[in-house]
């Protein structure tokens, strides 16, 4: 019997011959911390190691900040202060608050390879995926594990196998694929399980599409999402100057738990109505819907590729009188990529507010929230109660397009119509 990627990945990681449903300890690749996970990391690390201990490898941990930055309160700057102190102290790769958002910078510099095993203190590590690498989200007490020893233990995690084919339709993109297969899967319909996404269409996309994808593999339980290497891959990969990689694929003969076919040819812009992400609709059921925000950005959706699909629809229009656009570029890189194409005046000249590259609203704590009764349509991973500001509030998640379309008209609004 062959194996999936995941199994693969986790033999070699092991040094020795694993299947699915086993327990492994396994050397990890790369780690990542941010502003808001690292305290905690550090603090399991601690009591590990003793406030002298040494990391087990600093050219393999990467901090970022990029959820309260810049610092938004007294005490997420002495937050950052700490944590720059540990930064230099230890000798690990930092991204101080000018460079992105965490899962967009690990991808963009570099840091990820197809082939490795990522773990990150937060749960859209899975992002990583795209680039076939198995990338997943761990708890902080864990990193701190991970942190001393680089090494970690797993359930090597089973495969539900997605075949997606079919011409995507005008105006429908990746975030719509992957909200339908949430909606039809469920919140928990791959608890601790490797997606992959295989088929026509995912192999047409580019890699900012495929990110999407592999970024929303947790809104289904997902343990990670992944996509094996292939031309675009590489592409990208070349693109960021990396050239010296293994690629790993599934076996033809590899055993998944579950294999779903859907085709896309037909599908519509979709949307995931509060208060859940599996919450998913068809745009034609909630048009009308009254926006008083519209966020476009995060590390779903934040992407060069992403800003320009939004500024083909905004250009030469307004924002709606009293609706708030929001549009965050996902790192330093993304917004210099759209301020050099003419996005960012796009942008502003309809309306809208451009804010330095962060996750924004879409933590929920920092700027841009929503008050109690407010709506907000989002292009982020997450429609929870509160997710975005008032837990009296509502989110909607969609495409850039949707989003895009329903700035203009100040509700929501099918971007097929504008």
């Amino acid at each position: 019997m062959g194996k999936t990627i995941t199994e693969k990945i986790f033999s070699r990681a092991t040094g020795k011959d694993v299947k699915a449903g086993e327990f492994v300890l396994a050397n990890i690749d790369r780690a990542m911390v941010h502003d808001i996970t690292a305290p905690l990391a550090i603090k399991a690390f601690r009591e590990i190691t003793g406030e002298k201990g040494k990391v087990w490898d600093p050219s393999k941990i990467v901090m970022a900040f990029d959820h309260q930055v810049p610092a938004d309160s007294i005490n997420a700057a002495e937050n950052h202060k700490m944590l720059r102190k540990f930064a230099k102290e230890q000798g690990i790769i930092f991204y101080d608050v000018y460079e992105g958002i965490a899962h967009q910078v690990m991808v963009e510099k570099g840091h990820v390879l197809p082939g490795m095993l990522v773990v990150g203190a937060d749960s859209h590590t899975c992002m990583y995926g795209a680039l076939g690498a198995f990338s997943t989200g761990i708890g902080s007490t864990d990193m701190g594990f991970v942190f001393a020893l680089g090494k970690l233990w797993f359930k090597v995690p089973e495969t539900i196998k997605f075949e997606i084919n079919g011409k995507l339709p005008r105006r429908v993109y990746s975030k719509d694929v992957i909200l339908k297969i949430i909606g039809i899967v469920g919140a928990d319909g791959a608890n601790y399980k490797t997606v992959e996404f295989c088929g026509e269409t995912v192999r047409k996309m580019e890699m900012s599409q495929r990110f999407t994808m592999t970024n929303m593999a947790v809104e289904m339980g997902a343990k990670a999402g992944i996509i094996e290497p292939d031309k675009e891959t590489k592409r990208y990969l070349s693109a960021i100057g990396v050239g010296d990689y293994e690629e790993i694929k599934s076996d033809e003969d590899a055993k998944y738990s579950r294999v779903l076919e859907i085709n896309v040819s037909d599908l519509e812009p979709q949307v995931a109505v509060p208060h859940r992400v599996d919450n998913v609709v068809s745009v034609s059921e909630v048009e009308g819907v009254k926006a008083d925000q519209v966020f476009i950005g995060s590390c779903t959706n934040g992407r060069y590729e992403d800003l320009k699909i939004a500024a083909e629809i905004l250009k030469g229009e307004k924002v709606a009188k009293e609706t708030r656009l929001i549009v965050i570029p996902a790192s330093r890189s993304e917004y210099l990529k759209a301020l050099k194409d003419g996005l960012i005046e796009i942008f502003i000249e309809a309306g809208a507010i451009v804010e330095f590259p962060c996750c924004g609203p879409c933590m929920g704590g920092s700027f841009g929230l929503i008050a109690s009764g407010e709506v907000s349509v989002s292009t982020s991973n997450r429609n929870f109660i509160g997710r975005q500001g008032s837990p009296e509030g509502k989110i909607y998640l969609c495409s850039p397009a949707t989003a895009a379309a329903t700035a203009i008209y100040g509700e929501i609004t099918d971007p097929r119509k504008v």
